[in-house]
């Protein structure tokens, strides 16, 4: 549930703040990438390097720091992260999240937050029991904010009561939990390729495409963030692995096909990948050389069609398979076509003309063609394309019976 997921670690000042080390420690073991924000006074119970060191990350903590603010800056804290976790969480930091106080990196930070918050309380009994700290936590409550702990037992100050802040097991389990929830497709399998296939001439030559395997890659890493478990065929591409996915490697498209029937069972297949259509019949085993006598003939064959072979009828078809669509003229009406003539359930149908850049681009435009219809999607990110696609997936197969 933690893989890839982007975490704000917020360290206020407090005897427990000790903890968060090793709270950063076990969310890093879990494949969290992990982010912290030291207040002032947190820095009194643990250093920078410290926390640093355990989250391969740099530590944050001056709001007025011209470097920060120009390489980061609070805004991008508070919105690059899919969860803000403030732990130990002291009666001062509820107080001031309460009263919208943005006095310090910290504060401000979770002022300009848009993302879901979760603290761990640590404090004196006394003051855990205080109205005033009653009242901030009904306040915090209303705002959606979520709580784990504080448990009860001995306190730093020597007292016995409620307070003292939940052990990490349950720090960590609490942040698994916020994930799980929002893991719609945990407990399904998908299939995803991506990337162009290279279909060999001879030992160094092939018949290839210009598919980056951008679009491919983030699909599989979306999926993989809604609790699919992904298993990503890709071709020869530059990107890197998406974390918390399987990787099988090809370079042809009858590796491909291999590849994508090894995998099955699968509830659904994302076919993403820019498969050659054609391959040479029988590749030289040697270079091909000129000898002044012209160019060589090459007799090509055409390659399986993976994406309508996955679309027939039968045990083994994923419940949702969706093909990509990539044309240069007639977009709309030859990805609606193309539907039709696989078999799939949807397609993806985007336009790759050169002047589009979206081979190789970050950016792409896209329409989702699906039986009750076509939503035209405006240009986006890759990865963004990716989201709404994963969201869509799973959208599926809530509503389905």
């Amino acid at each position: 549930m933690l893989t890839n997921k982007r975490i704000l670690l917020i360290v206020p000042g407090g005897i427990a703040a000790y903890k968060s080390l090793e709270l950063a420690r076990q969310l890093r073991g879990a494949g969290a990438r992990v982010r912290a924000i030291l207040t002032a006074a947190g820095a009194k119970f643990v250093t920078p390097l410290s926390l640093a060191a355990i989250t391969g990350e740099k530590v944050y903590a001056d709001l007025f720091s011209l470097t920060d603010e120009s390489e980061m800056g609070h805004i991008r804290l508070a919105r690059e992260a899919d969860l803000v976790v403030v732990s130990p969480a002291t009666a001062d930091i509820l107080a001031k999240m309460a009263q919208g106080l943005a006095s310090d990196l910290a504060t401000t930070t979770l002022l300009a937050t848009d993302r879901p918050v979760l603290v761990a309380p640590a404090m004196n009994v006394q003051m855990w029991e205080h109205a005033a700290t009653k009242a901030n936590m009904e306040t915090l409550a209303g705002r959606g904010i979520m709580v784990v702990g504080p448990g009860e037992g001995d306190l730093a100050c020597g007292e016995v009561g409620v307070g003292r802040l939940a052990e990490v097991d349950d720090i960590l389990a609490a942040i698994s939990g916020f994930f799980a929830a929002r893991a719609p497709l945990r407990g399904r399998r998908a299939i995803v390729t991506s990337g162009p296939t290279f279909e060999p001439l001879d030992p160094v030559r092939f018949i290839g495409n210009r598919s980056s395997g951008k679009q491919g890659h983030a699909i599989a890493a979306a999926l993989a963030e809604l609790g699919a478990r992904t298993t990503l065929i890709s071709g020869p591409v530059a990107e890197p692995d998406p974390a918390g996915v399987e990787i099988t490697r090809i370079e042809t498209a009858l590796e491909m096909r291999a590849a994508v029937k090894r995998a099955l069972p699968a509830e659904i297949a994302v076919l993403a990948a820019a498969v050659a259509d054609w391959r040479v019949q029988a590749p030289a085993t040697e270079k091909i050389k000129k000898d002044g006598r012209g160019a060589p003939r090459l007799d090509l064959v055409e390659n399986p069609d993976i994406l309508a072979e996955i679309s027939r009828p039968g045990d083994a078809r994923p419940a949702l398979v969706i093909g990509f669509a990539a044309d240069t003229e007639d977009v709309l009406a030859n990805g609606v076509a193309k539907r039709k003539a696989k078999g799939c359930d949807w397609i993806v149908a985007n336009d790759v003309s050169p002047g589009t850049g979206v081979f190789g681009g970050d950016q792409n435009t896209v329409h989702l063609i699906r039986p009750d219809g076509t939503e035209d999607w405006p240009p986006m990110a890759k990865s963004a394309v990716a989201a709404r696609l994963a969201e869509a997936i799973a959208n599926h197969f809530s509503a389905a019976p």
